[in-house]
């Protein structure tokens, strides 16, 4: 082993790994150094690759700012004394003996700190299993991109006023859960920069989605209702406009409120207030990100931002009460779901990663990955490999701040949901990154602390009460699954990757419990659109059609398919043609209905029977991502017959004995 490959051990960097096809890959030295040089190891001598390892090894020798372990085990401590002092949250404290280096166990999951002599050490304790839903429970609900509803009243794209009414029409029709795609802030008023998945910070909320009728103030005027495709460019410039209007003739009462609970919200909520307000000033000079901005305003805790923040009170303020909408709106909702008997009612969705150039990277920059971005190498969604333009934690940078990034976003989701959707889970075990500008193929999988992560979650789960659904769709990193099976989140089941060993199908009996059973996702075509062949119409046009095969082939493997499906639904009829696709809709919503998941969730395209997804992985501008819009108000679509009929098949097939019981 060189040197080199050593500090790319030491580090937690993935020489060799397998691709999703099962061959053996080895990751360049060139990558390897590029990586580790941007992690904060310099590499790119023997004499700085000696320095590096060193670092490292005086790194190990610290003792952790937070310890992670398991309520009722034995403790291992960093420090070996005879006795400690334990203090719970609440300030009581009790004497501890150590005995061999270990902390007898502690019962009660929660936060401590350990003082010990000089020393004090920080502790979580967290319970074996994240929260769940009663034993025999069995739940089902619709998935939902919030911006394609519509209302009553015109409005450019759907926003937590159209959701609130989404939860009420199906907690009516016996629902008990409602999936949401990533709320988080974007950037304000920036028409270009949309997608859901690439927000400015996971800590904070998208504003533009805020209702003030949820909160007791005016609505927003009517405005343009567009047609099938969402105007972003237009529609978020008017809306911040709105929302400054709103604010404006906010009355007295109100505007003490906001600040009150501003304040409490704590100064990383201001932090964002102020990058939100030098966003908007900066990028009306045609700055993005503040990567851009004149170098003064990149500290935040510079001169230069703190004469701007004591300059622009009024517009500090303007942006906390666009946070308090939103938050208050939010959680109205939640509030709403469970006084109509909701189980779970919002499932919130939380992005694996930030824009390099956003409110999280200025603020936690010494968190977060910095000169690298993350990815995926090449699988089923991604023929080319990707890279995702984000950032997120640094391994690193959770150790050094005792993981306070991650605890503050699983606090800030779940304070204001039933339960939390971890977008490409496998981001907690291992992360493809990437230099920054590089391409996929230039990368490596980058080791992150798994357990303490996965305990973590559940420790906020458990505090929360509140439910971890963990994304893991792809190639699973070494026992990854295993993991998330003891910890209690619930995997991901999509009926397109449910395959058996022959190629077909599995059956619902054959869908693990600790499970949500999905027809789908935002990423993978609608069922009618996969019957109808209309996601190979995408692919032939895109010219991404798998480079070994054609049109024609491609047809016919869908044919077969269609027979392997059919077959596992079990339908006593003729197979339906590829434009006869109700039927089959109605049969995959039976199935994952039948299945023994405990949760049972469609998207809402699929309730609808569209045949077009609401995103296409790899494509930007070549696809209408994130663009898509109902036809009418959700109350008009939901009571259509065809439609009805749906749901009641879901909502019947989980008031059965799950199949093969």
């Amino acid at each position: 082993m060189t040197e080199l490959h050593a500090l790319a051990e030491a580090i937690g960097l993935v020489r060799n790994w397998w691709d999703v096809a099962g061959k053996p890959q080895t990751v360049s030295d060139e990558a390897l150094g590029a990586i580790a040089t941007a992690l904060g190891y310099p590499a790119d001598s023997a004499e700085a690759i000696a320095r590096s390892l060193a670092q490292i090894e005086d790194e190990r020798t610290r003792p952790p700012a937070l310890l992670v372990a398991d309520a009722g085990k034995p403790i291992p401590l960093p420090l070996s004394l005879a006795r400690a002092d334990l203090v719970a949250e609440d300030g009581a404290s009790q004497i501890l003996r150590i005995e061999g280096g270990y902390l007898p166990p502690i019962a009660e999951p929660g936060y401590y700190r350990l003082i010990i002599g000089a020393h004090e050490v920080a502790i979580a304790v967290a319970p074996a299993r994240c929260h769940g839903l009663e034993a025999d429970r069995r739940v089902w609900g619709p998935s939902v991109q919030i911006p394609s509803l519509r209302g009553r009243e015109p409005q450019p794209f759907g926003h937590f006023g159209h959701l609130d009414d989404a939860v009420k029409q199906f907690a009516e029709r016996g629902a008990d859960v409602v999936m949401i795609n990533p709320v988080h802030a974007l950037f304000p008023g920036h028409g270009i920069g949309f997608s859901p998945y690439s927000p400015s910070s996971r800590l904070f909320l998208n504003g533009a989605m805020g209702d003030p009728a949820l909160v007791g103030l005016p609505p927003l005027p009517p405005g343009e209702d567009g047609g099938s495709l969402i105007d972003w460019e237009s529609a978020l410039p008017t809306r911040l406009a709105e929302l400054r209007k709103a604010f404006n003739a906010l009355p007295p009462a109100f505007r003490s409120r906001v600040v009150g609970d501003s304040l409490a919200g704590g100064a990383a909520l201001r932090r964002h207030a102020i990058f939100d307000a030098l966003d908007v000033r900066f990028r009306a000079r045609g700055l993005d990100g503040w990567r851009t901005w004149p170098a003064p305003f990149h500290d935040p805790n510079g001169a230069a931002v703190r004469q701007f923040a004591a300059e622009n009170p009024d517009e500090i303020t303007f942006h906390l009460f666009v946070q308090w909408l939103a938050h208050e709106s939010l959680a109205a909702i939640q509030g709403h779901a469970k006084a109509a008997g909701m189980a779970v009612g919002l499932l919130a969705d939380l992005a694996v990663g930030v824009h390099a150039g956003g409110s999280d990277s200025w603020n936690l920059r010494d968190h977060l990955l910095d000169g690298l971005t993350i990815g995926a190498p090449p699988d089923p969604l991604g023929p080319l490999g990707q890279n995702w333009m984000l950032t997120t934690f640094s391994p690193r940078g959770l150790r050094e701040s005792g993981y306070a990034p991650w605890i503050d976003t699983l606090r800030s989701t779940l304070s204001r949901a039933g339960g939390l959707r971890i977008d490409h889970a496998f981001g907690l075990s291992r992360l493809w990154v990437m230099p920054e500008g590089r391409s996929s193929s230039d990368g490596a999988y980058l080791v992150y602390p798994f357990h303490d992560l996965t305990r973590l979650a559940a420790l906020e789960s458990h505090r929360a009460k509140a439910l971890i659904v963990a994304e893991d769709l792809g190639t699973k990193p070494g026992g990854f699954a295993e993991a998330i099976d003891a910890t209690g989140m619930l995997g991901m089941r999509v009926l397109w990757f449910e395959r058996a060993l022959d190629h077909g199908f599995i059956g619902p009996q054959d869908y693990p419990p600790d499970s949500v059973a999905m027809t789908g996702t935002h990423d993978t075509a609608t069922v009618a659109g996969w019957w109808a062949g209309r996601d190979l119409d995408w692919a032939d046009q895109l010219g991404r059609l798998p480079a070994d095969s054609n049109r024609e082939r491609e047809d016919e493997r869908r044919a077969w398919d269609r027979g392997l499906l059919w077959a596992t639904f079990g339908g006593s009829e003729p197979r339906p043609a590829p434009e006869e696709t109700t039927p089959v809709v109605e049969a995959a919503l039976r199935h994952i209905g039948r299945s023994h998941s405990r949760i049972a969730l469609a998207p809402l395209e699929d309730i609808l029977a569209l045949e077009e997804q609401p995103n296409l992985p790899g494509t930007i501008n070549e696809h209408p991502n994130w663009r898509r819009r109902m036809e009418a108000p959700l109350e008009e679509l939901l009571a259509q017959p065809d439609t009805a009929q749906r749901i009641n098949t879901l909502a019947a097939a989980r008031k059965e004995p799950p199949a093969g019981w």
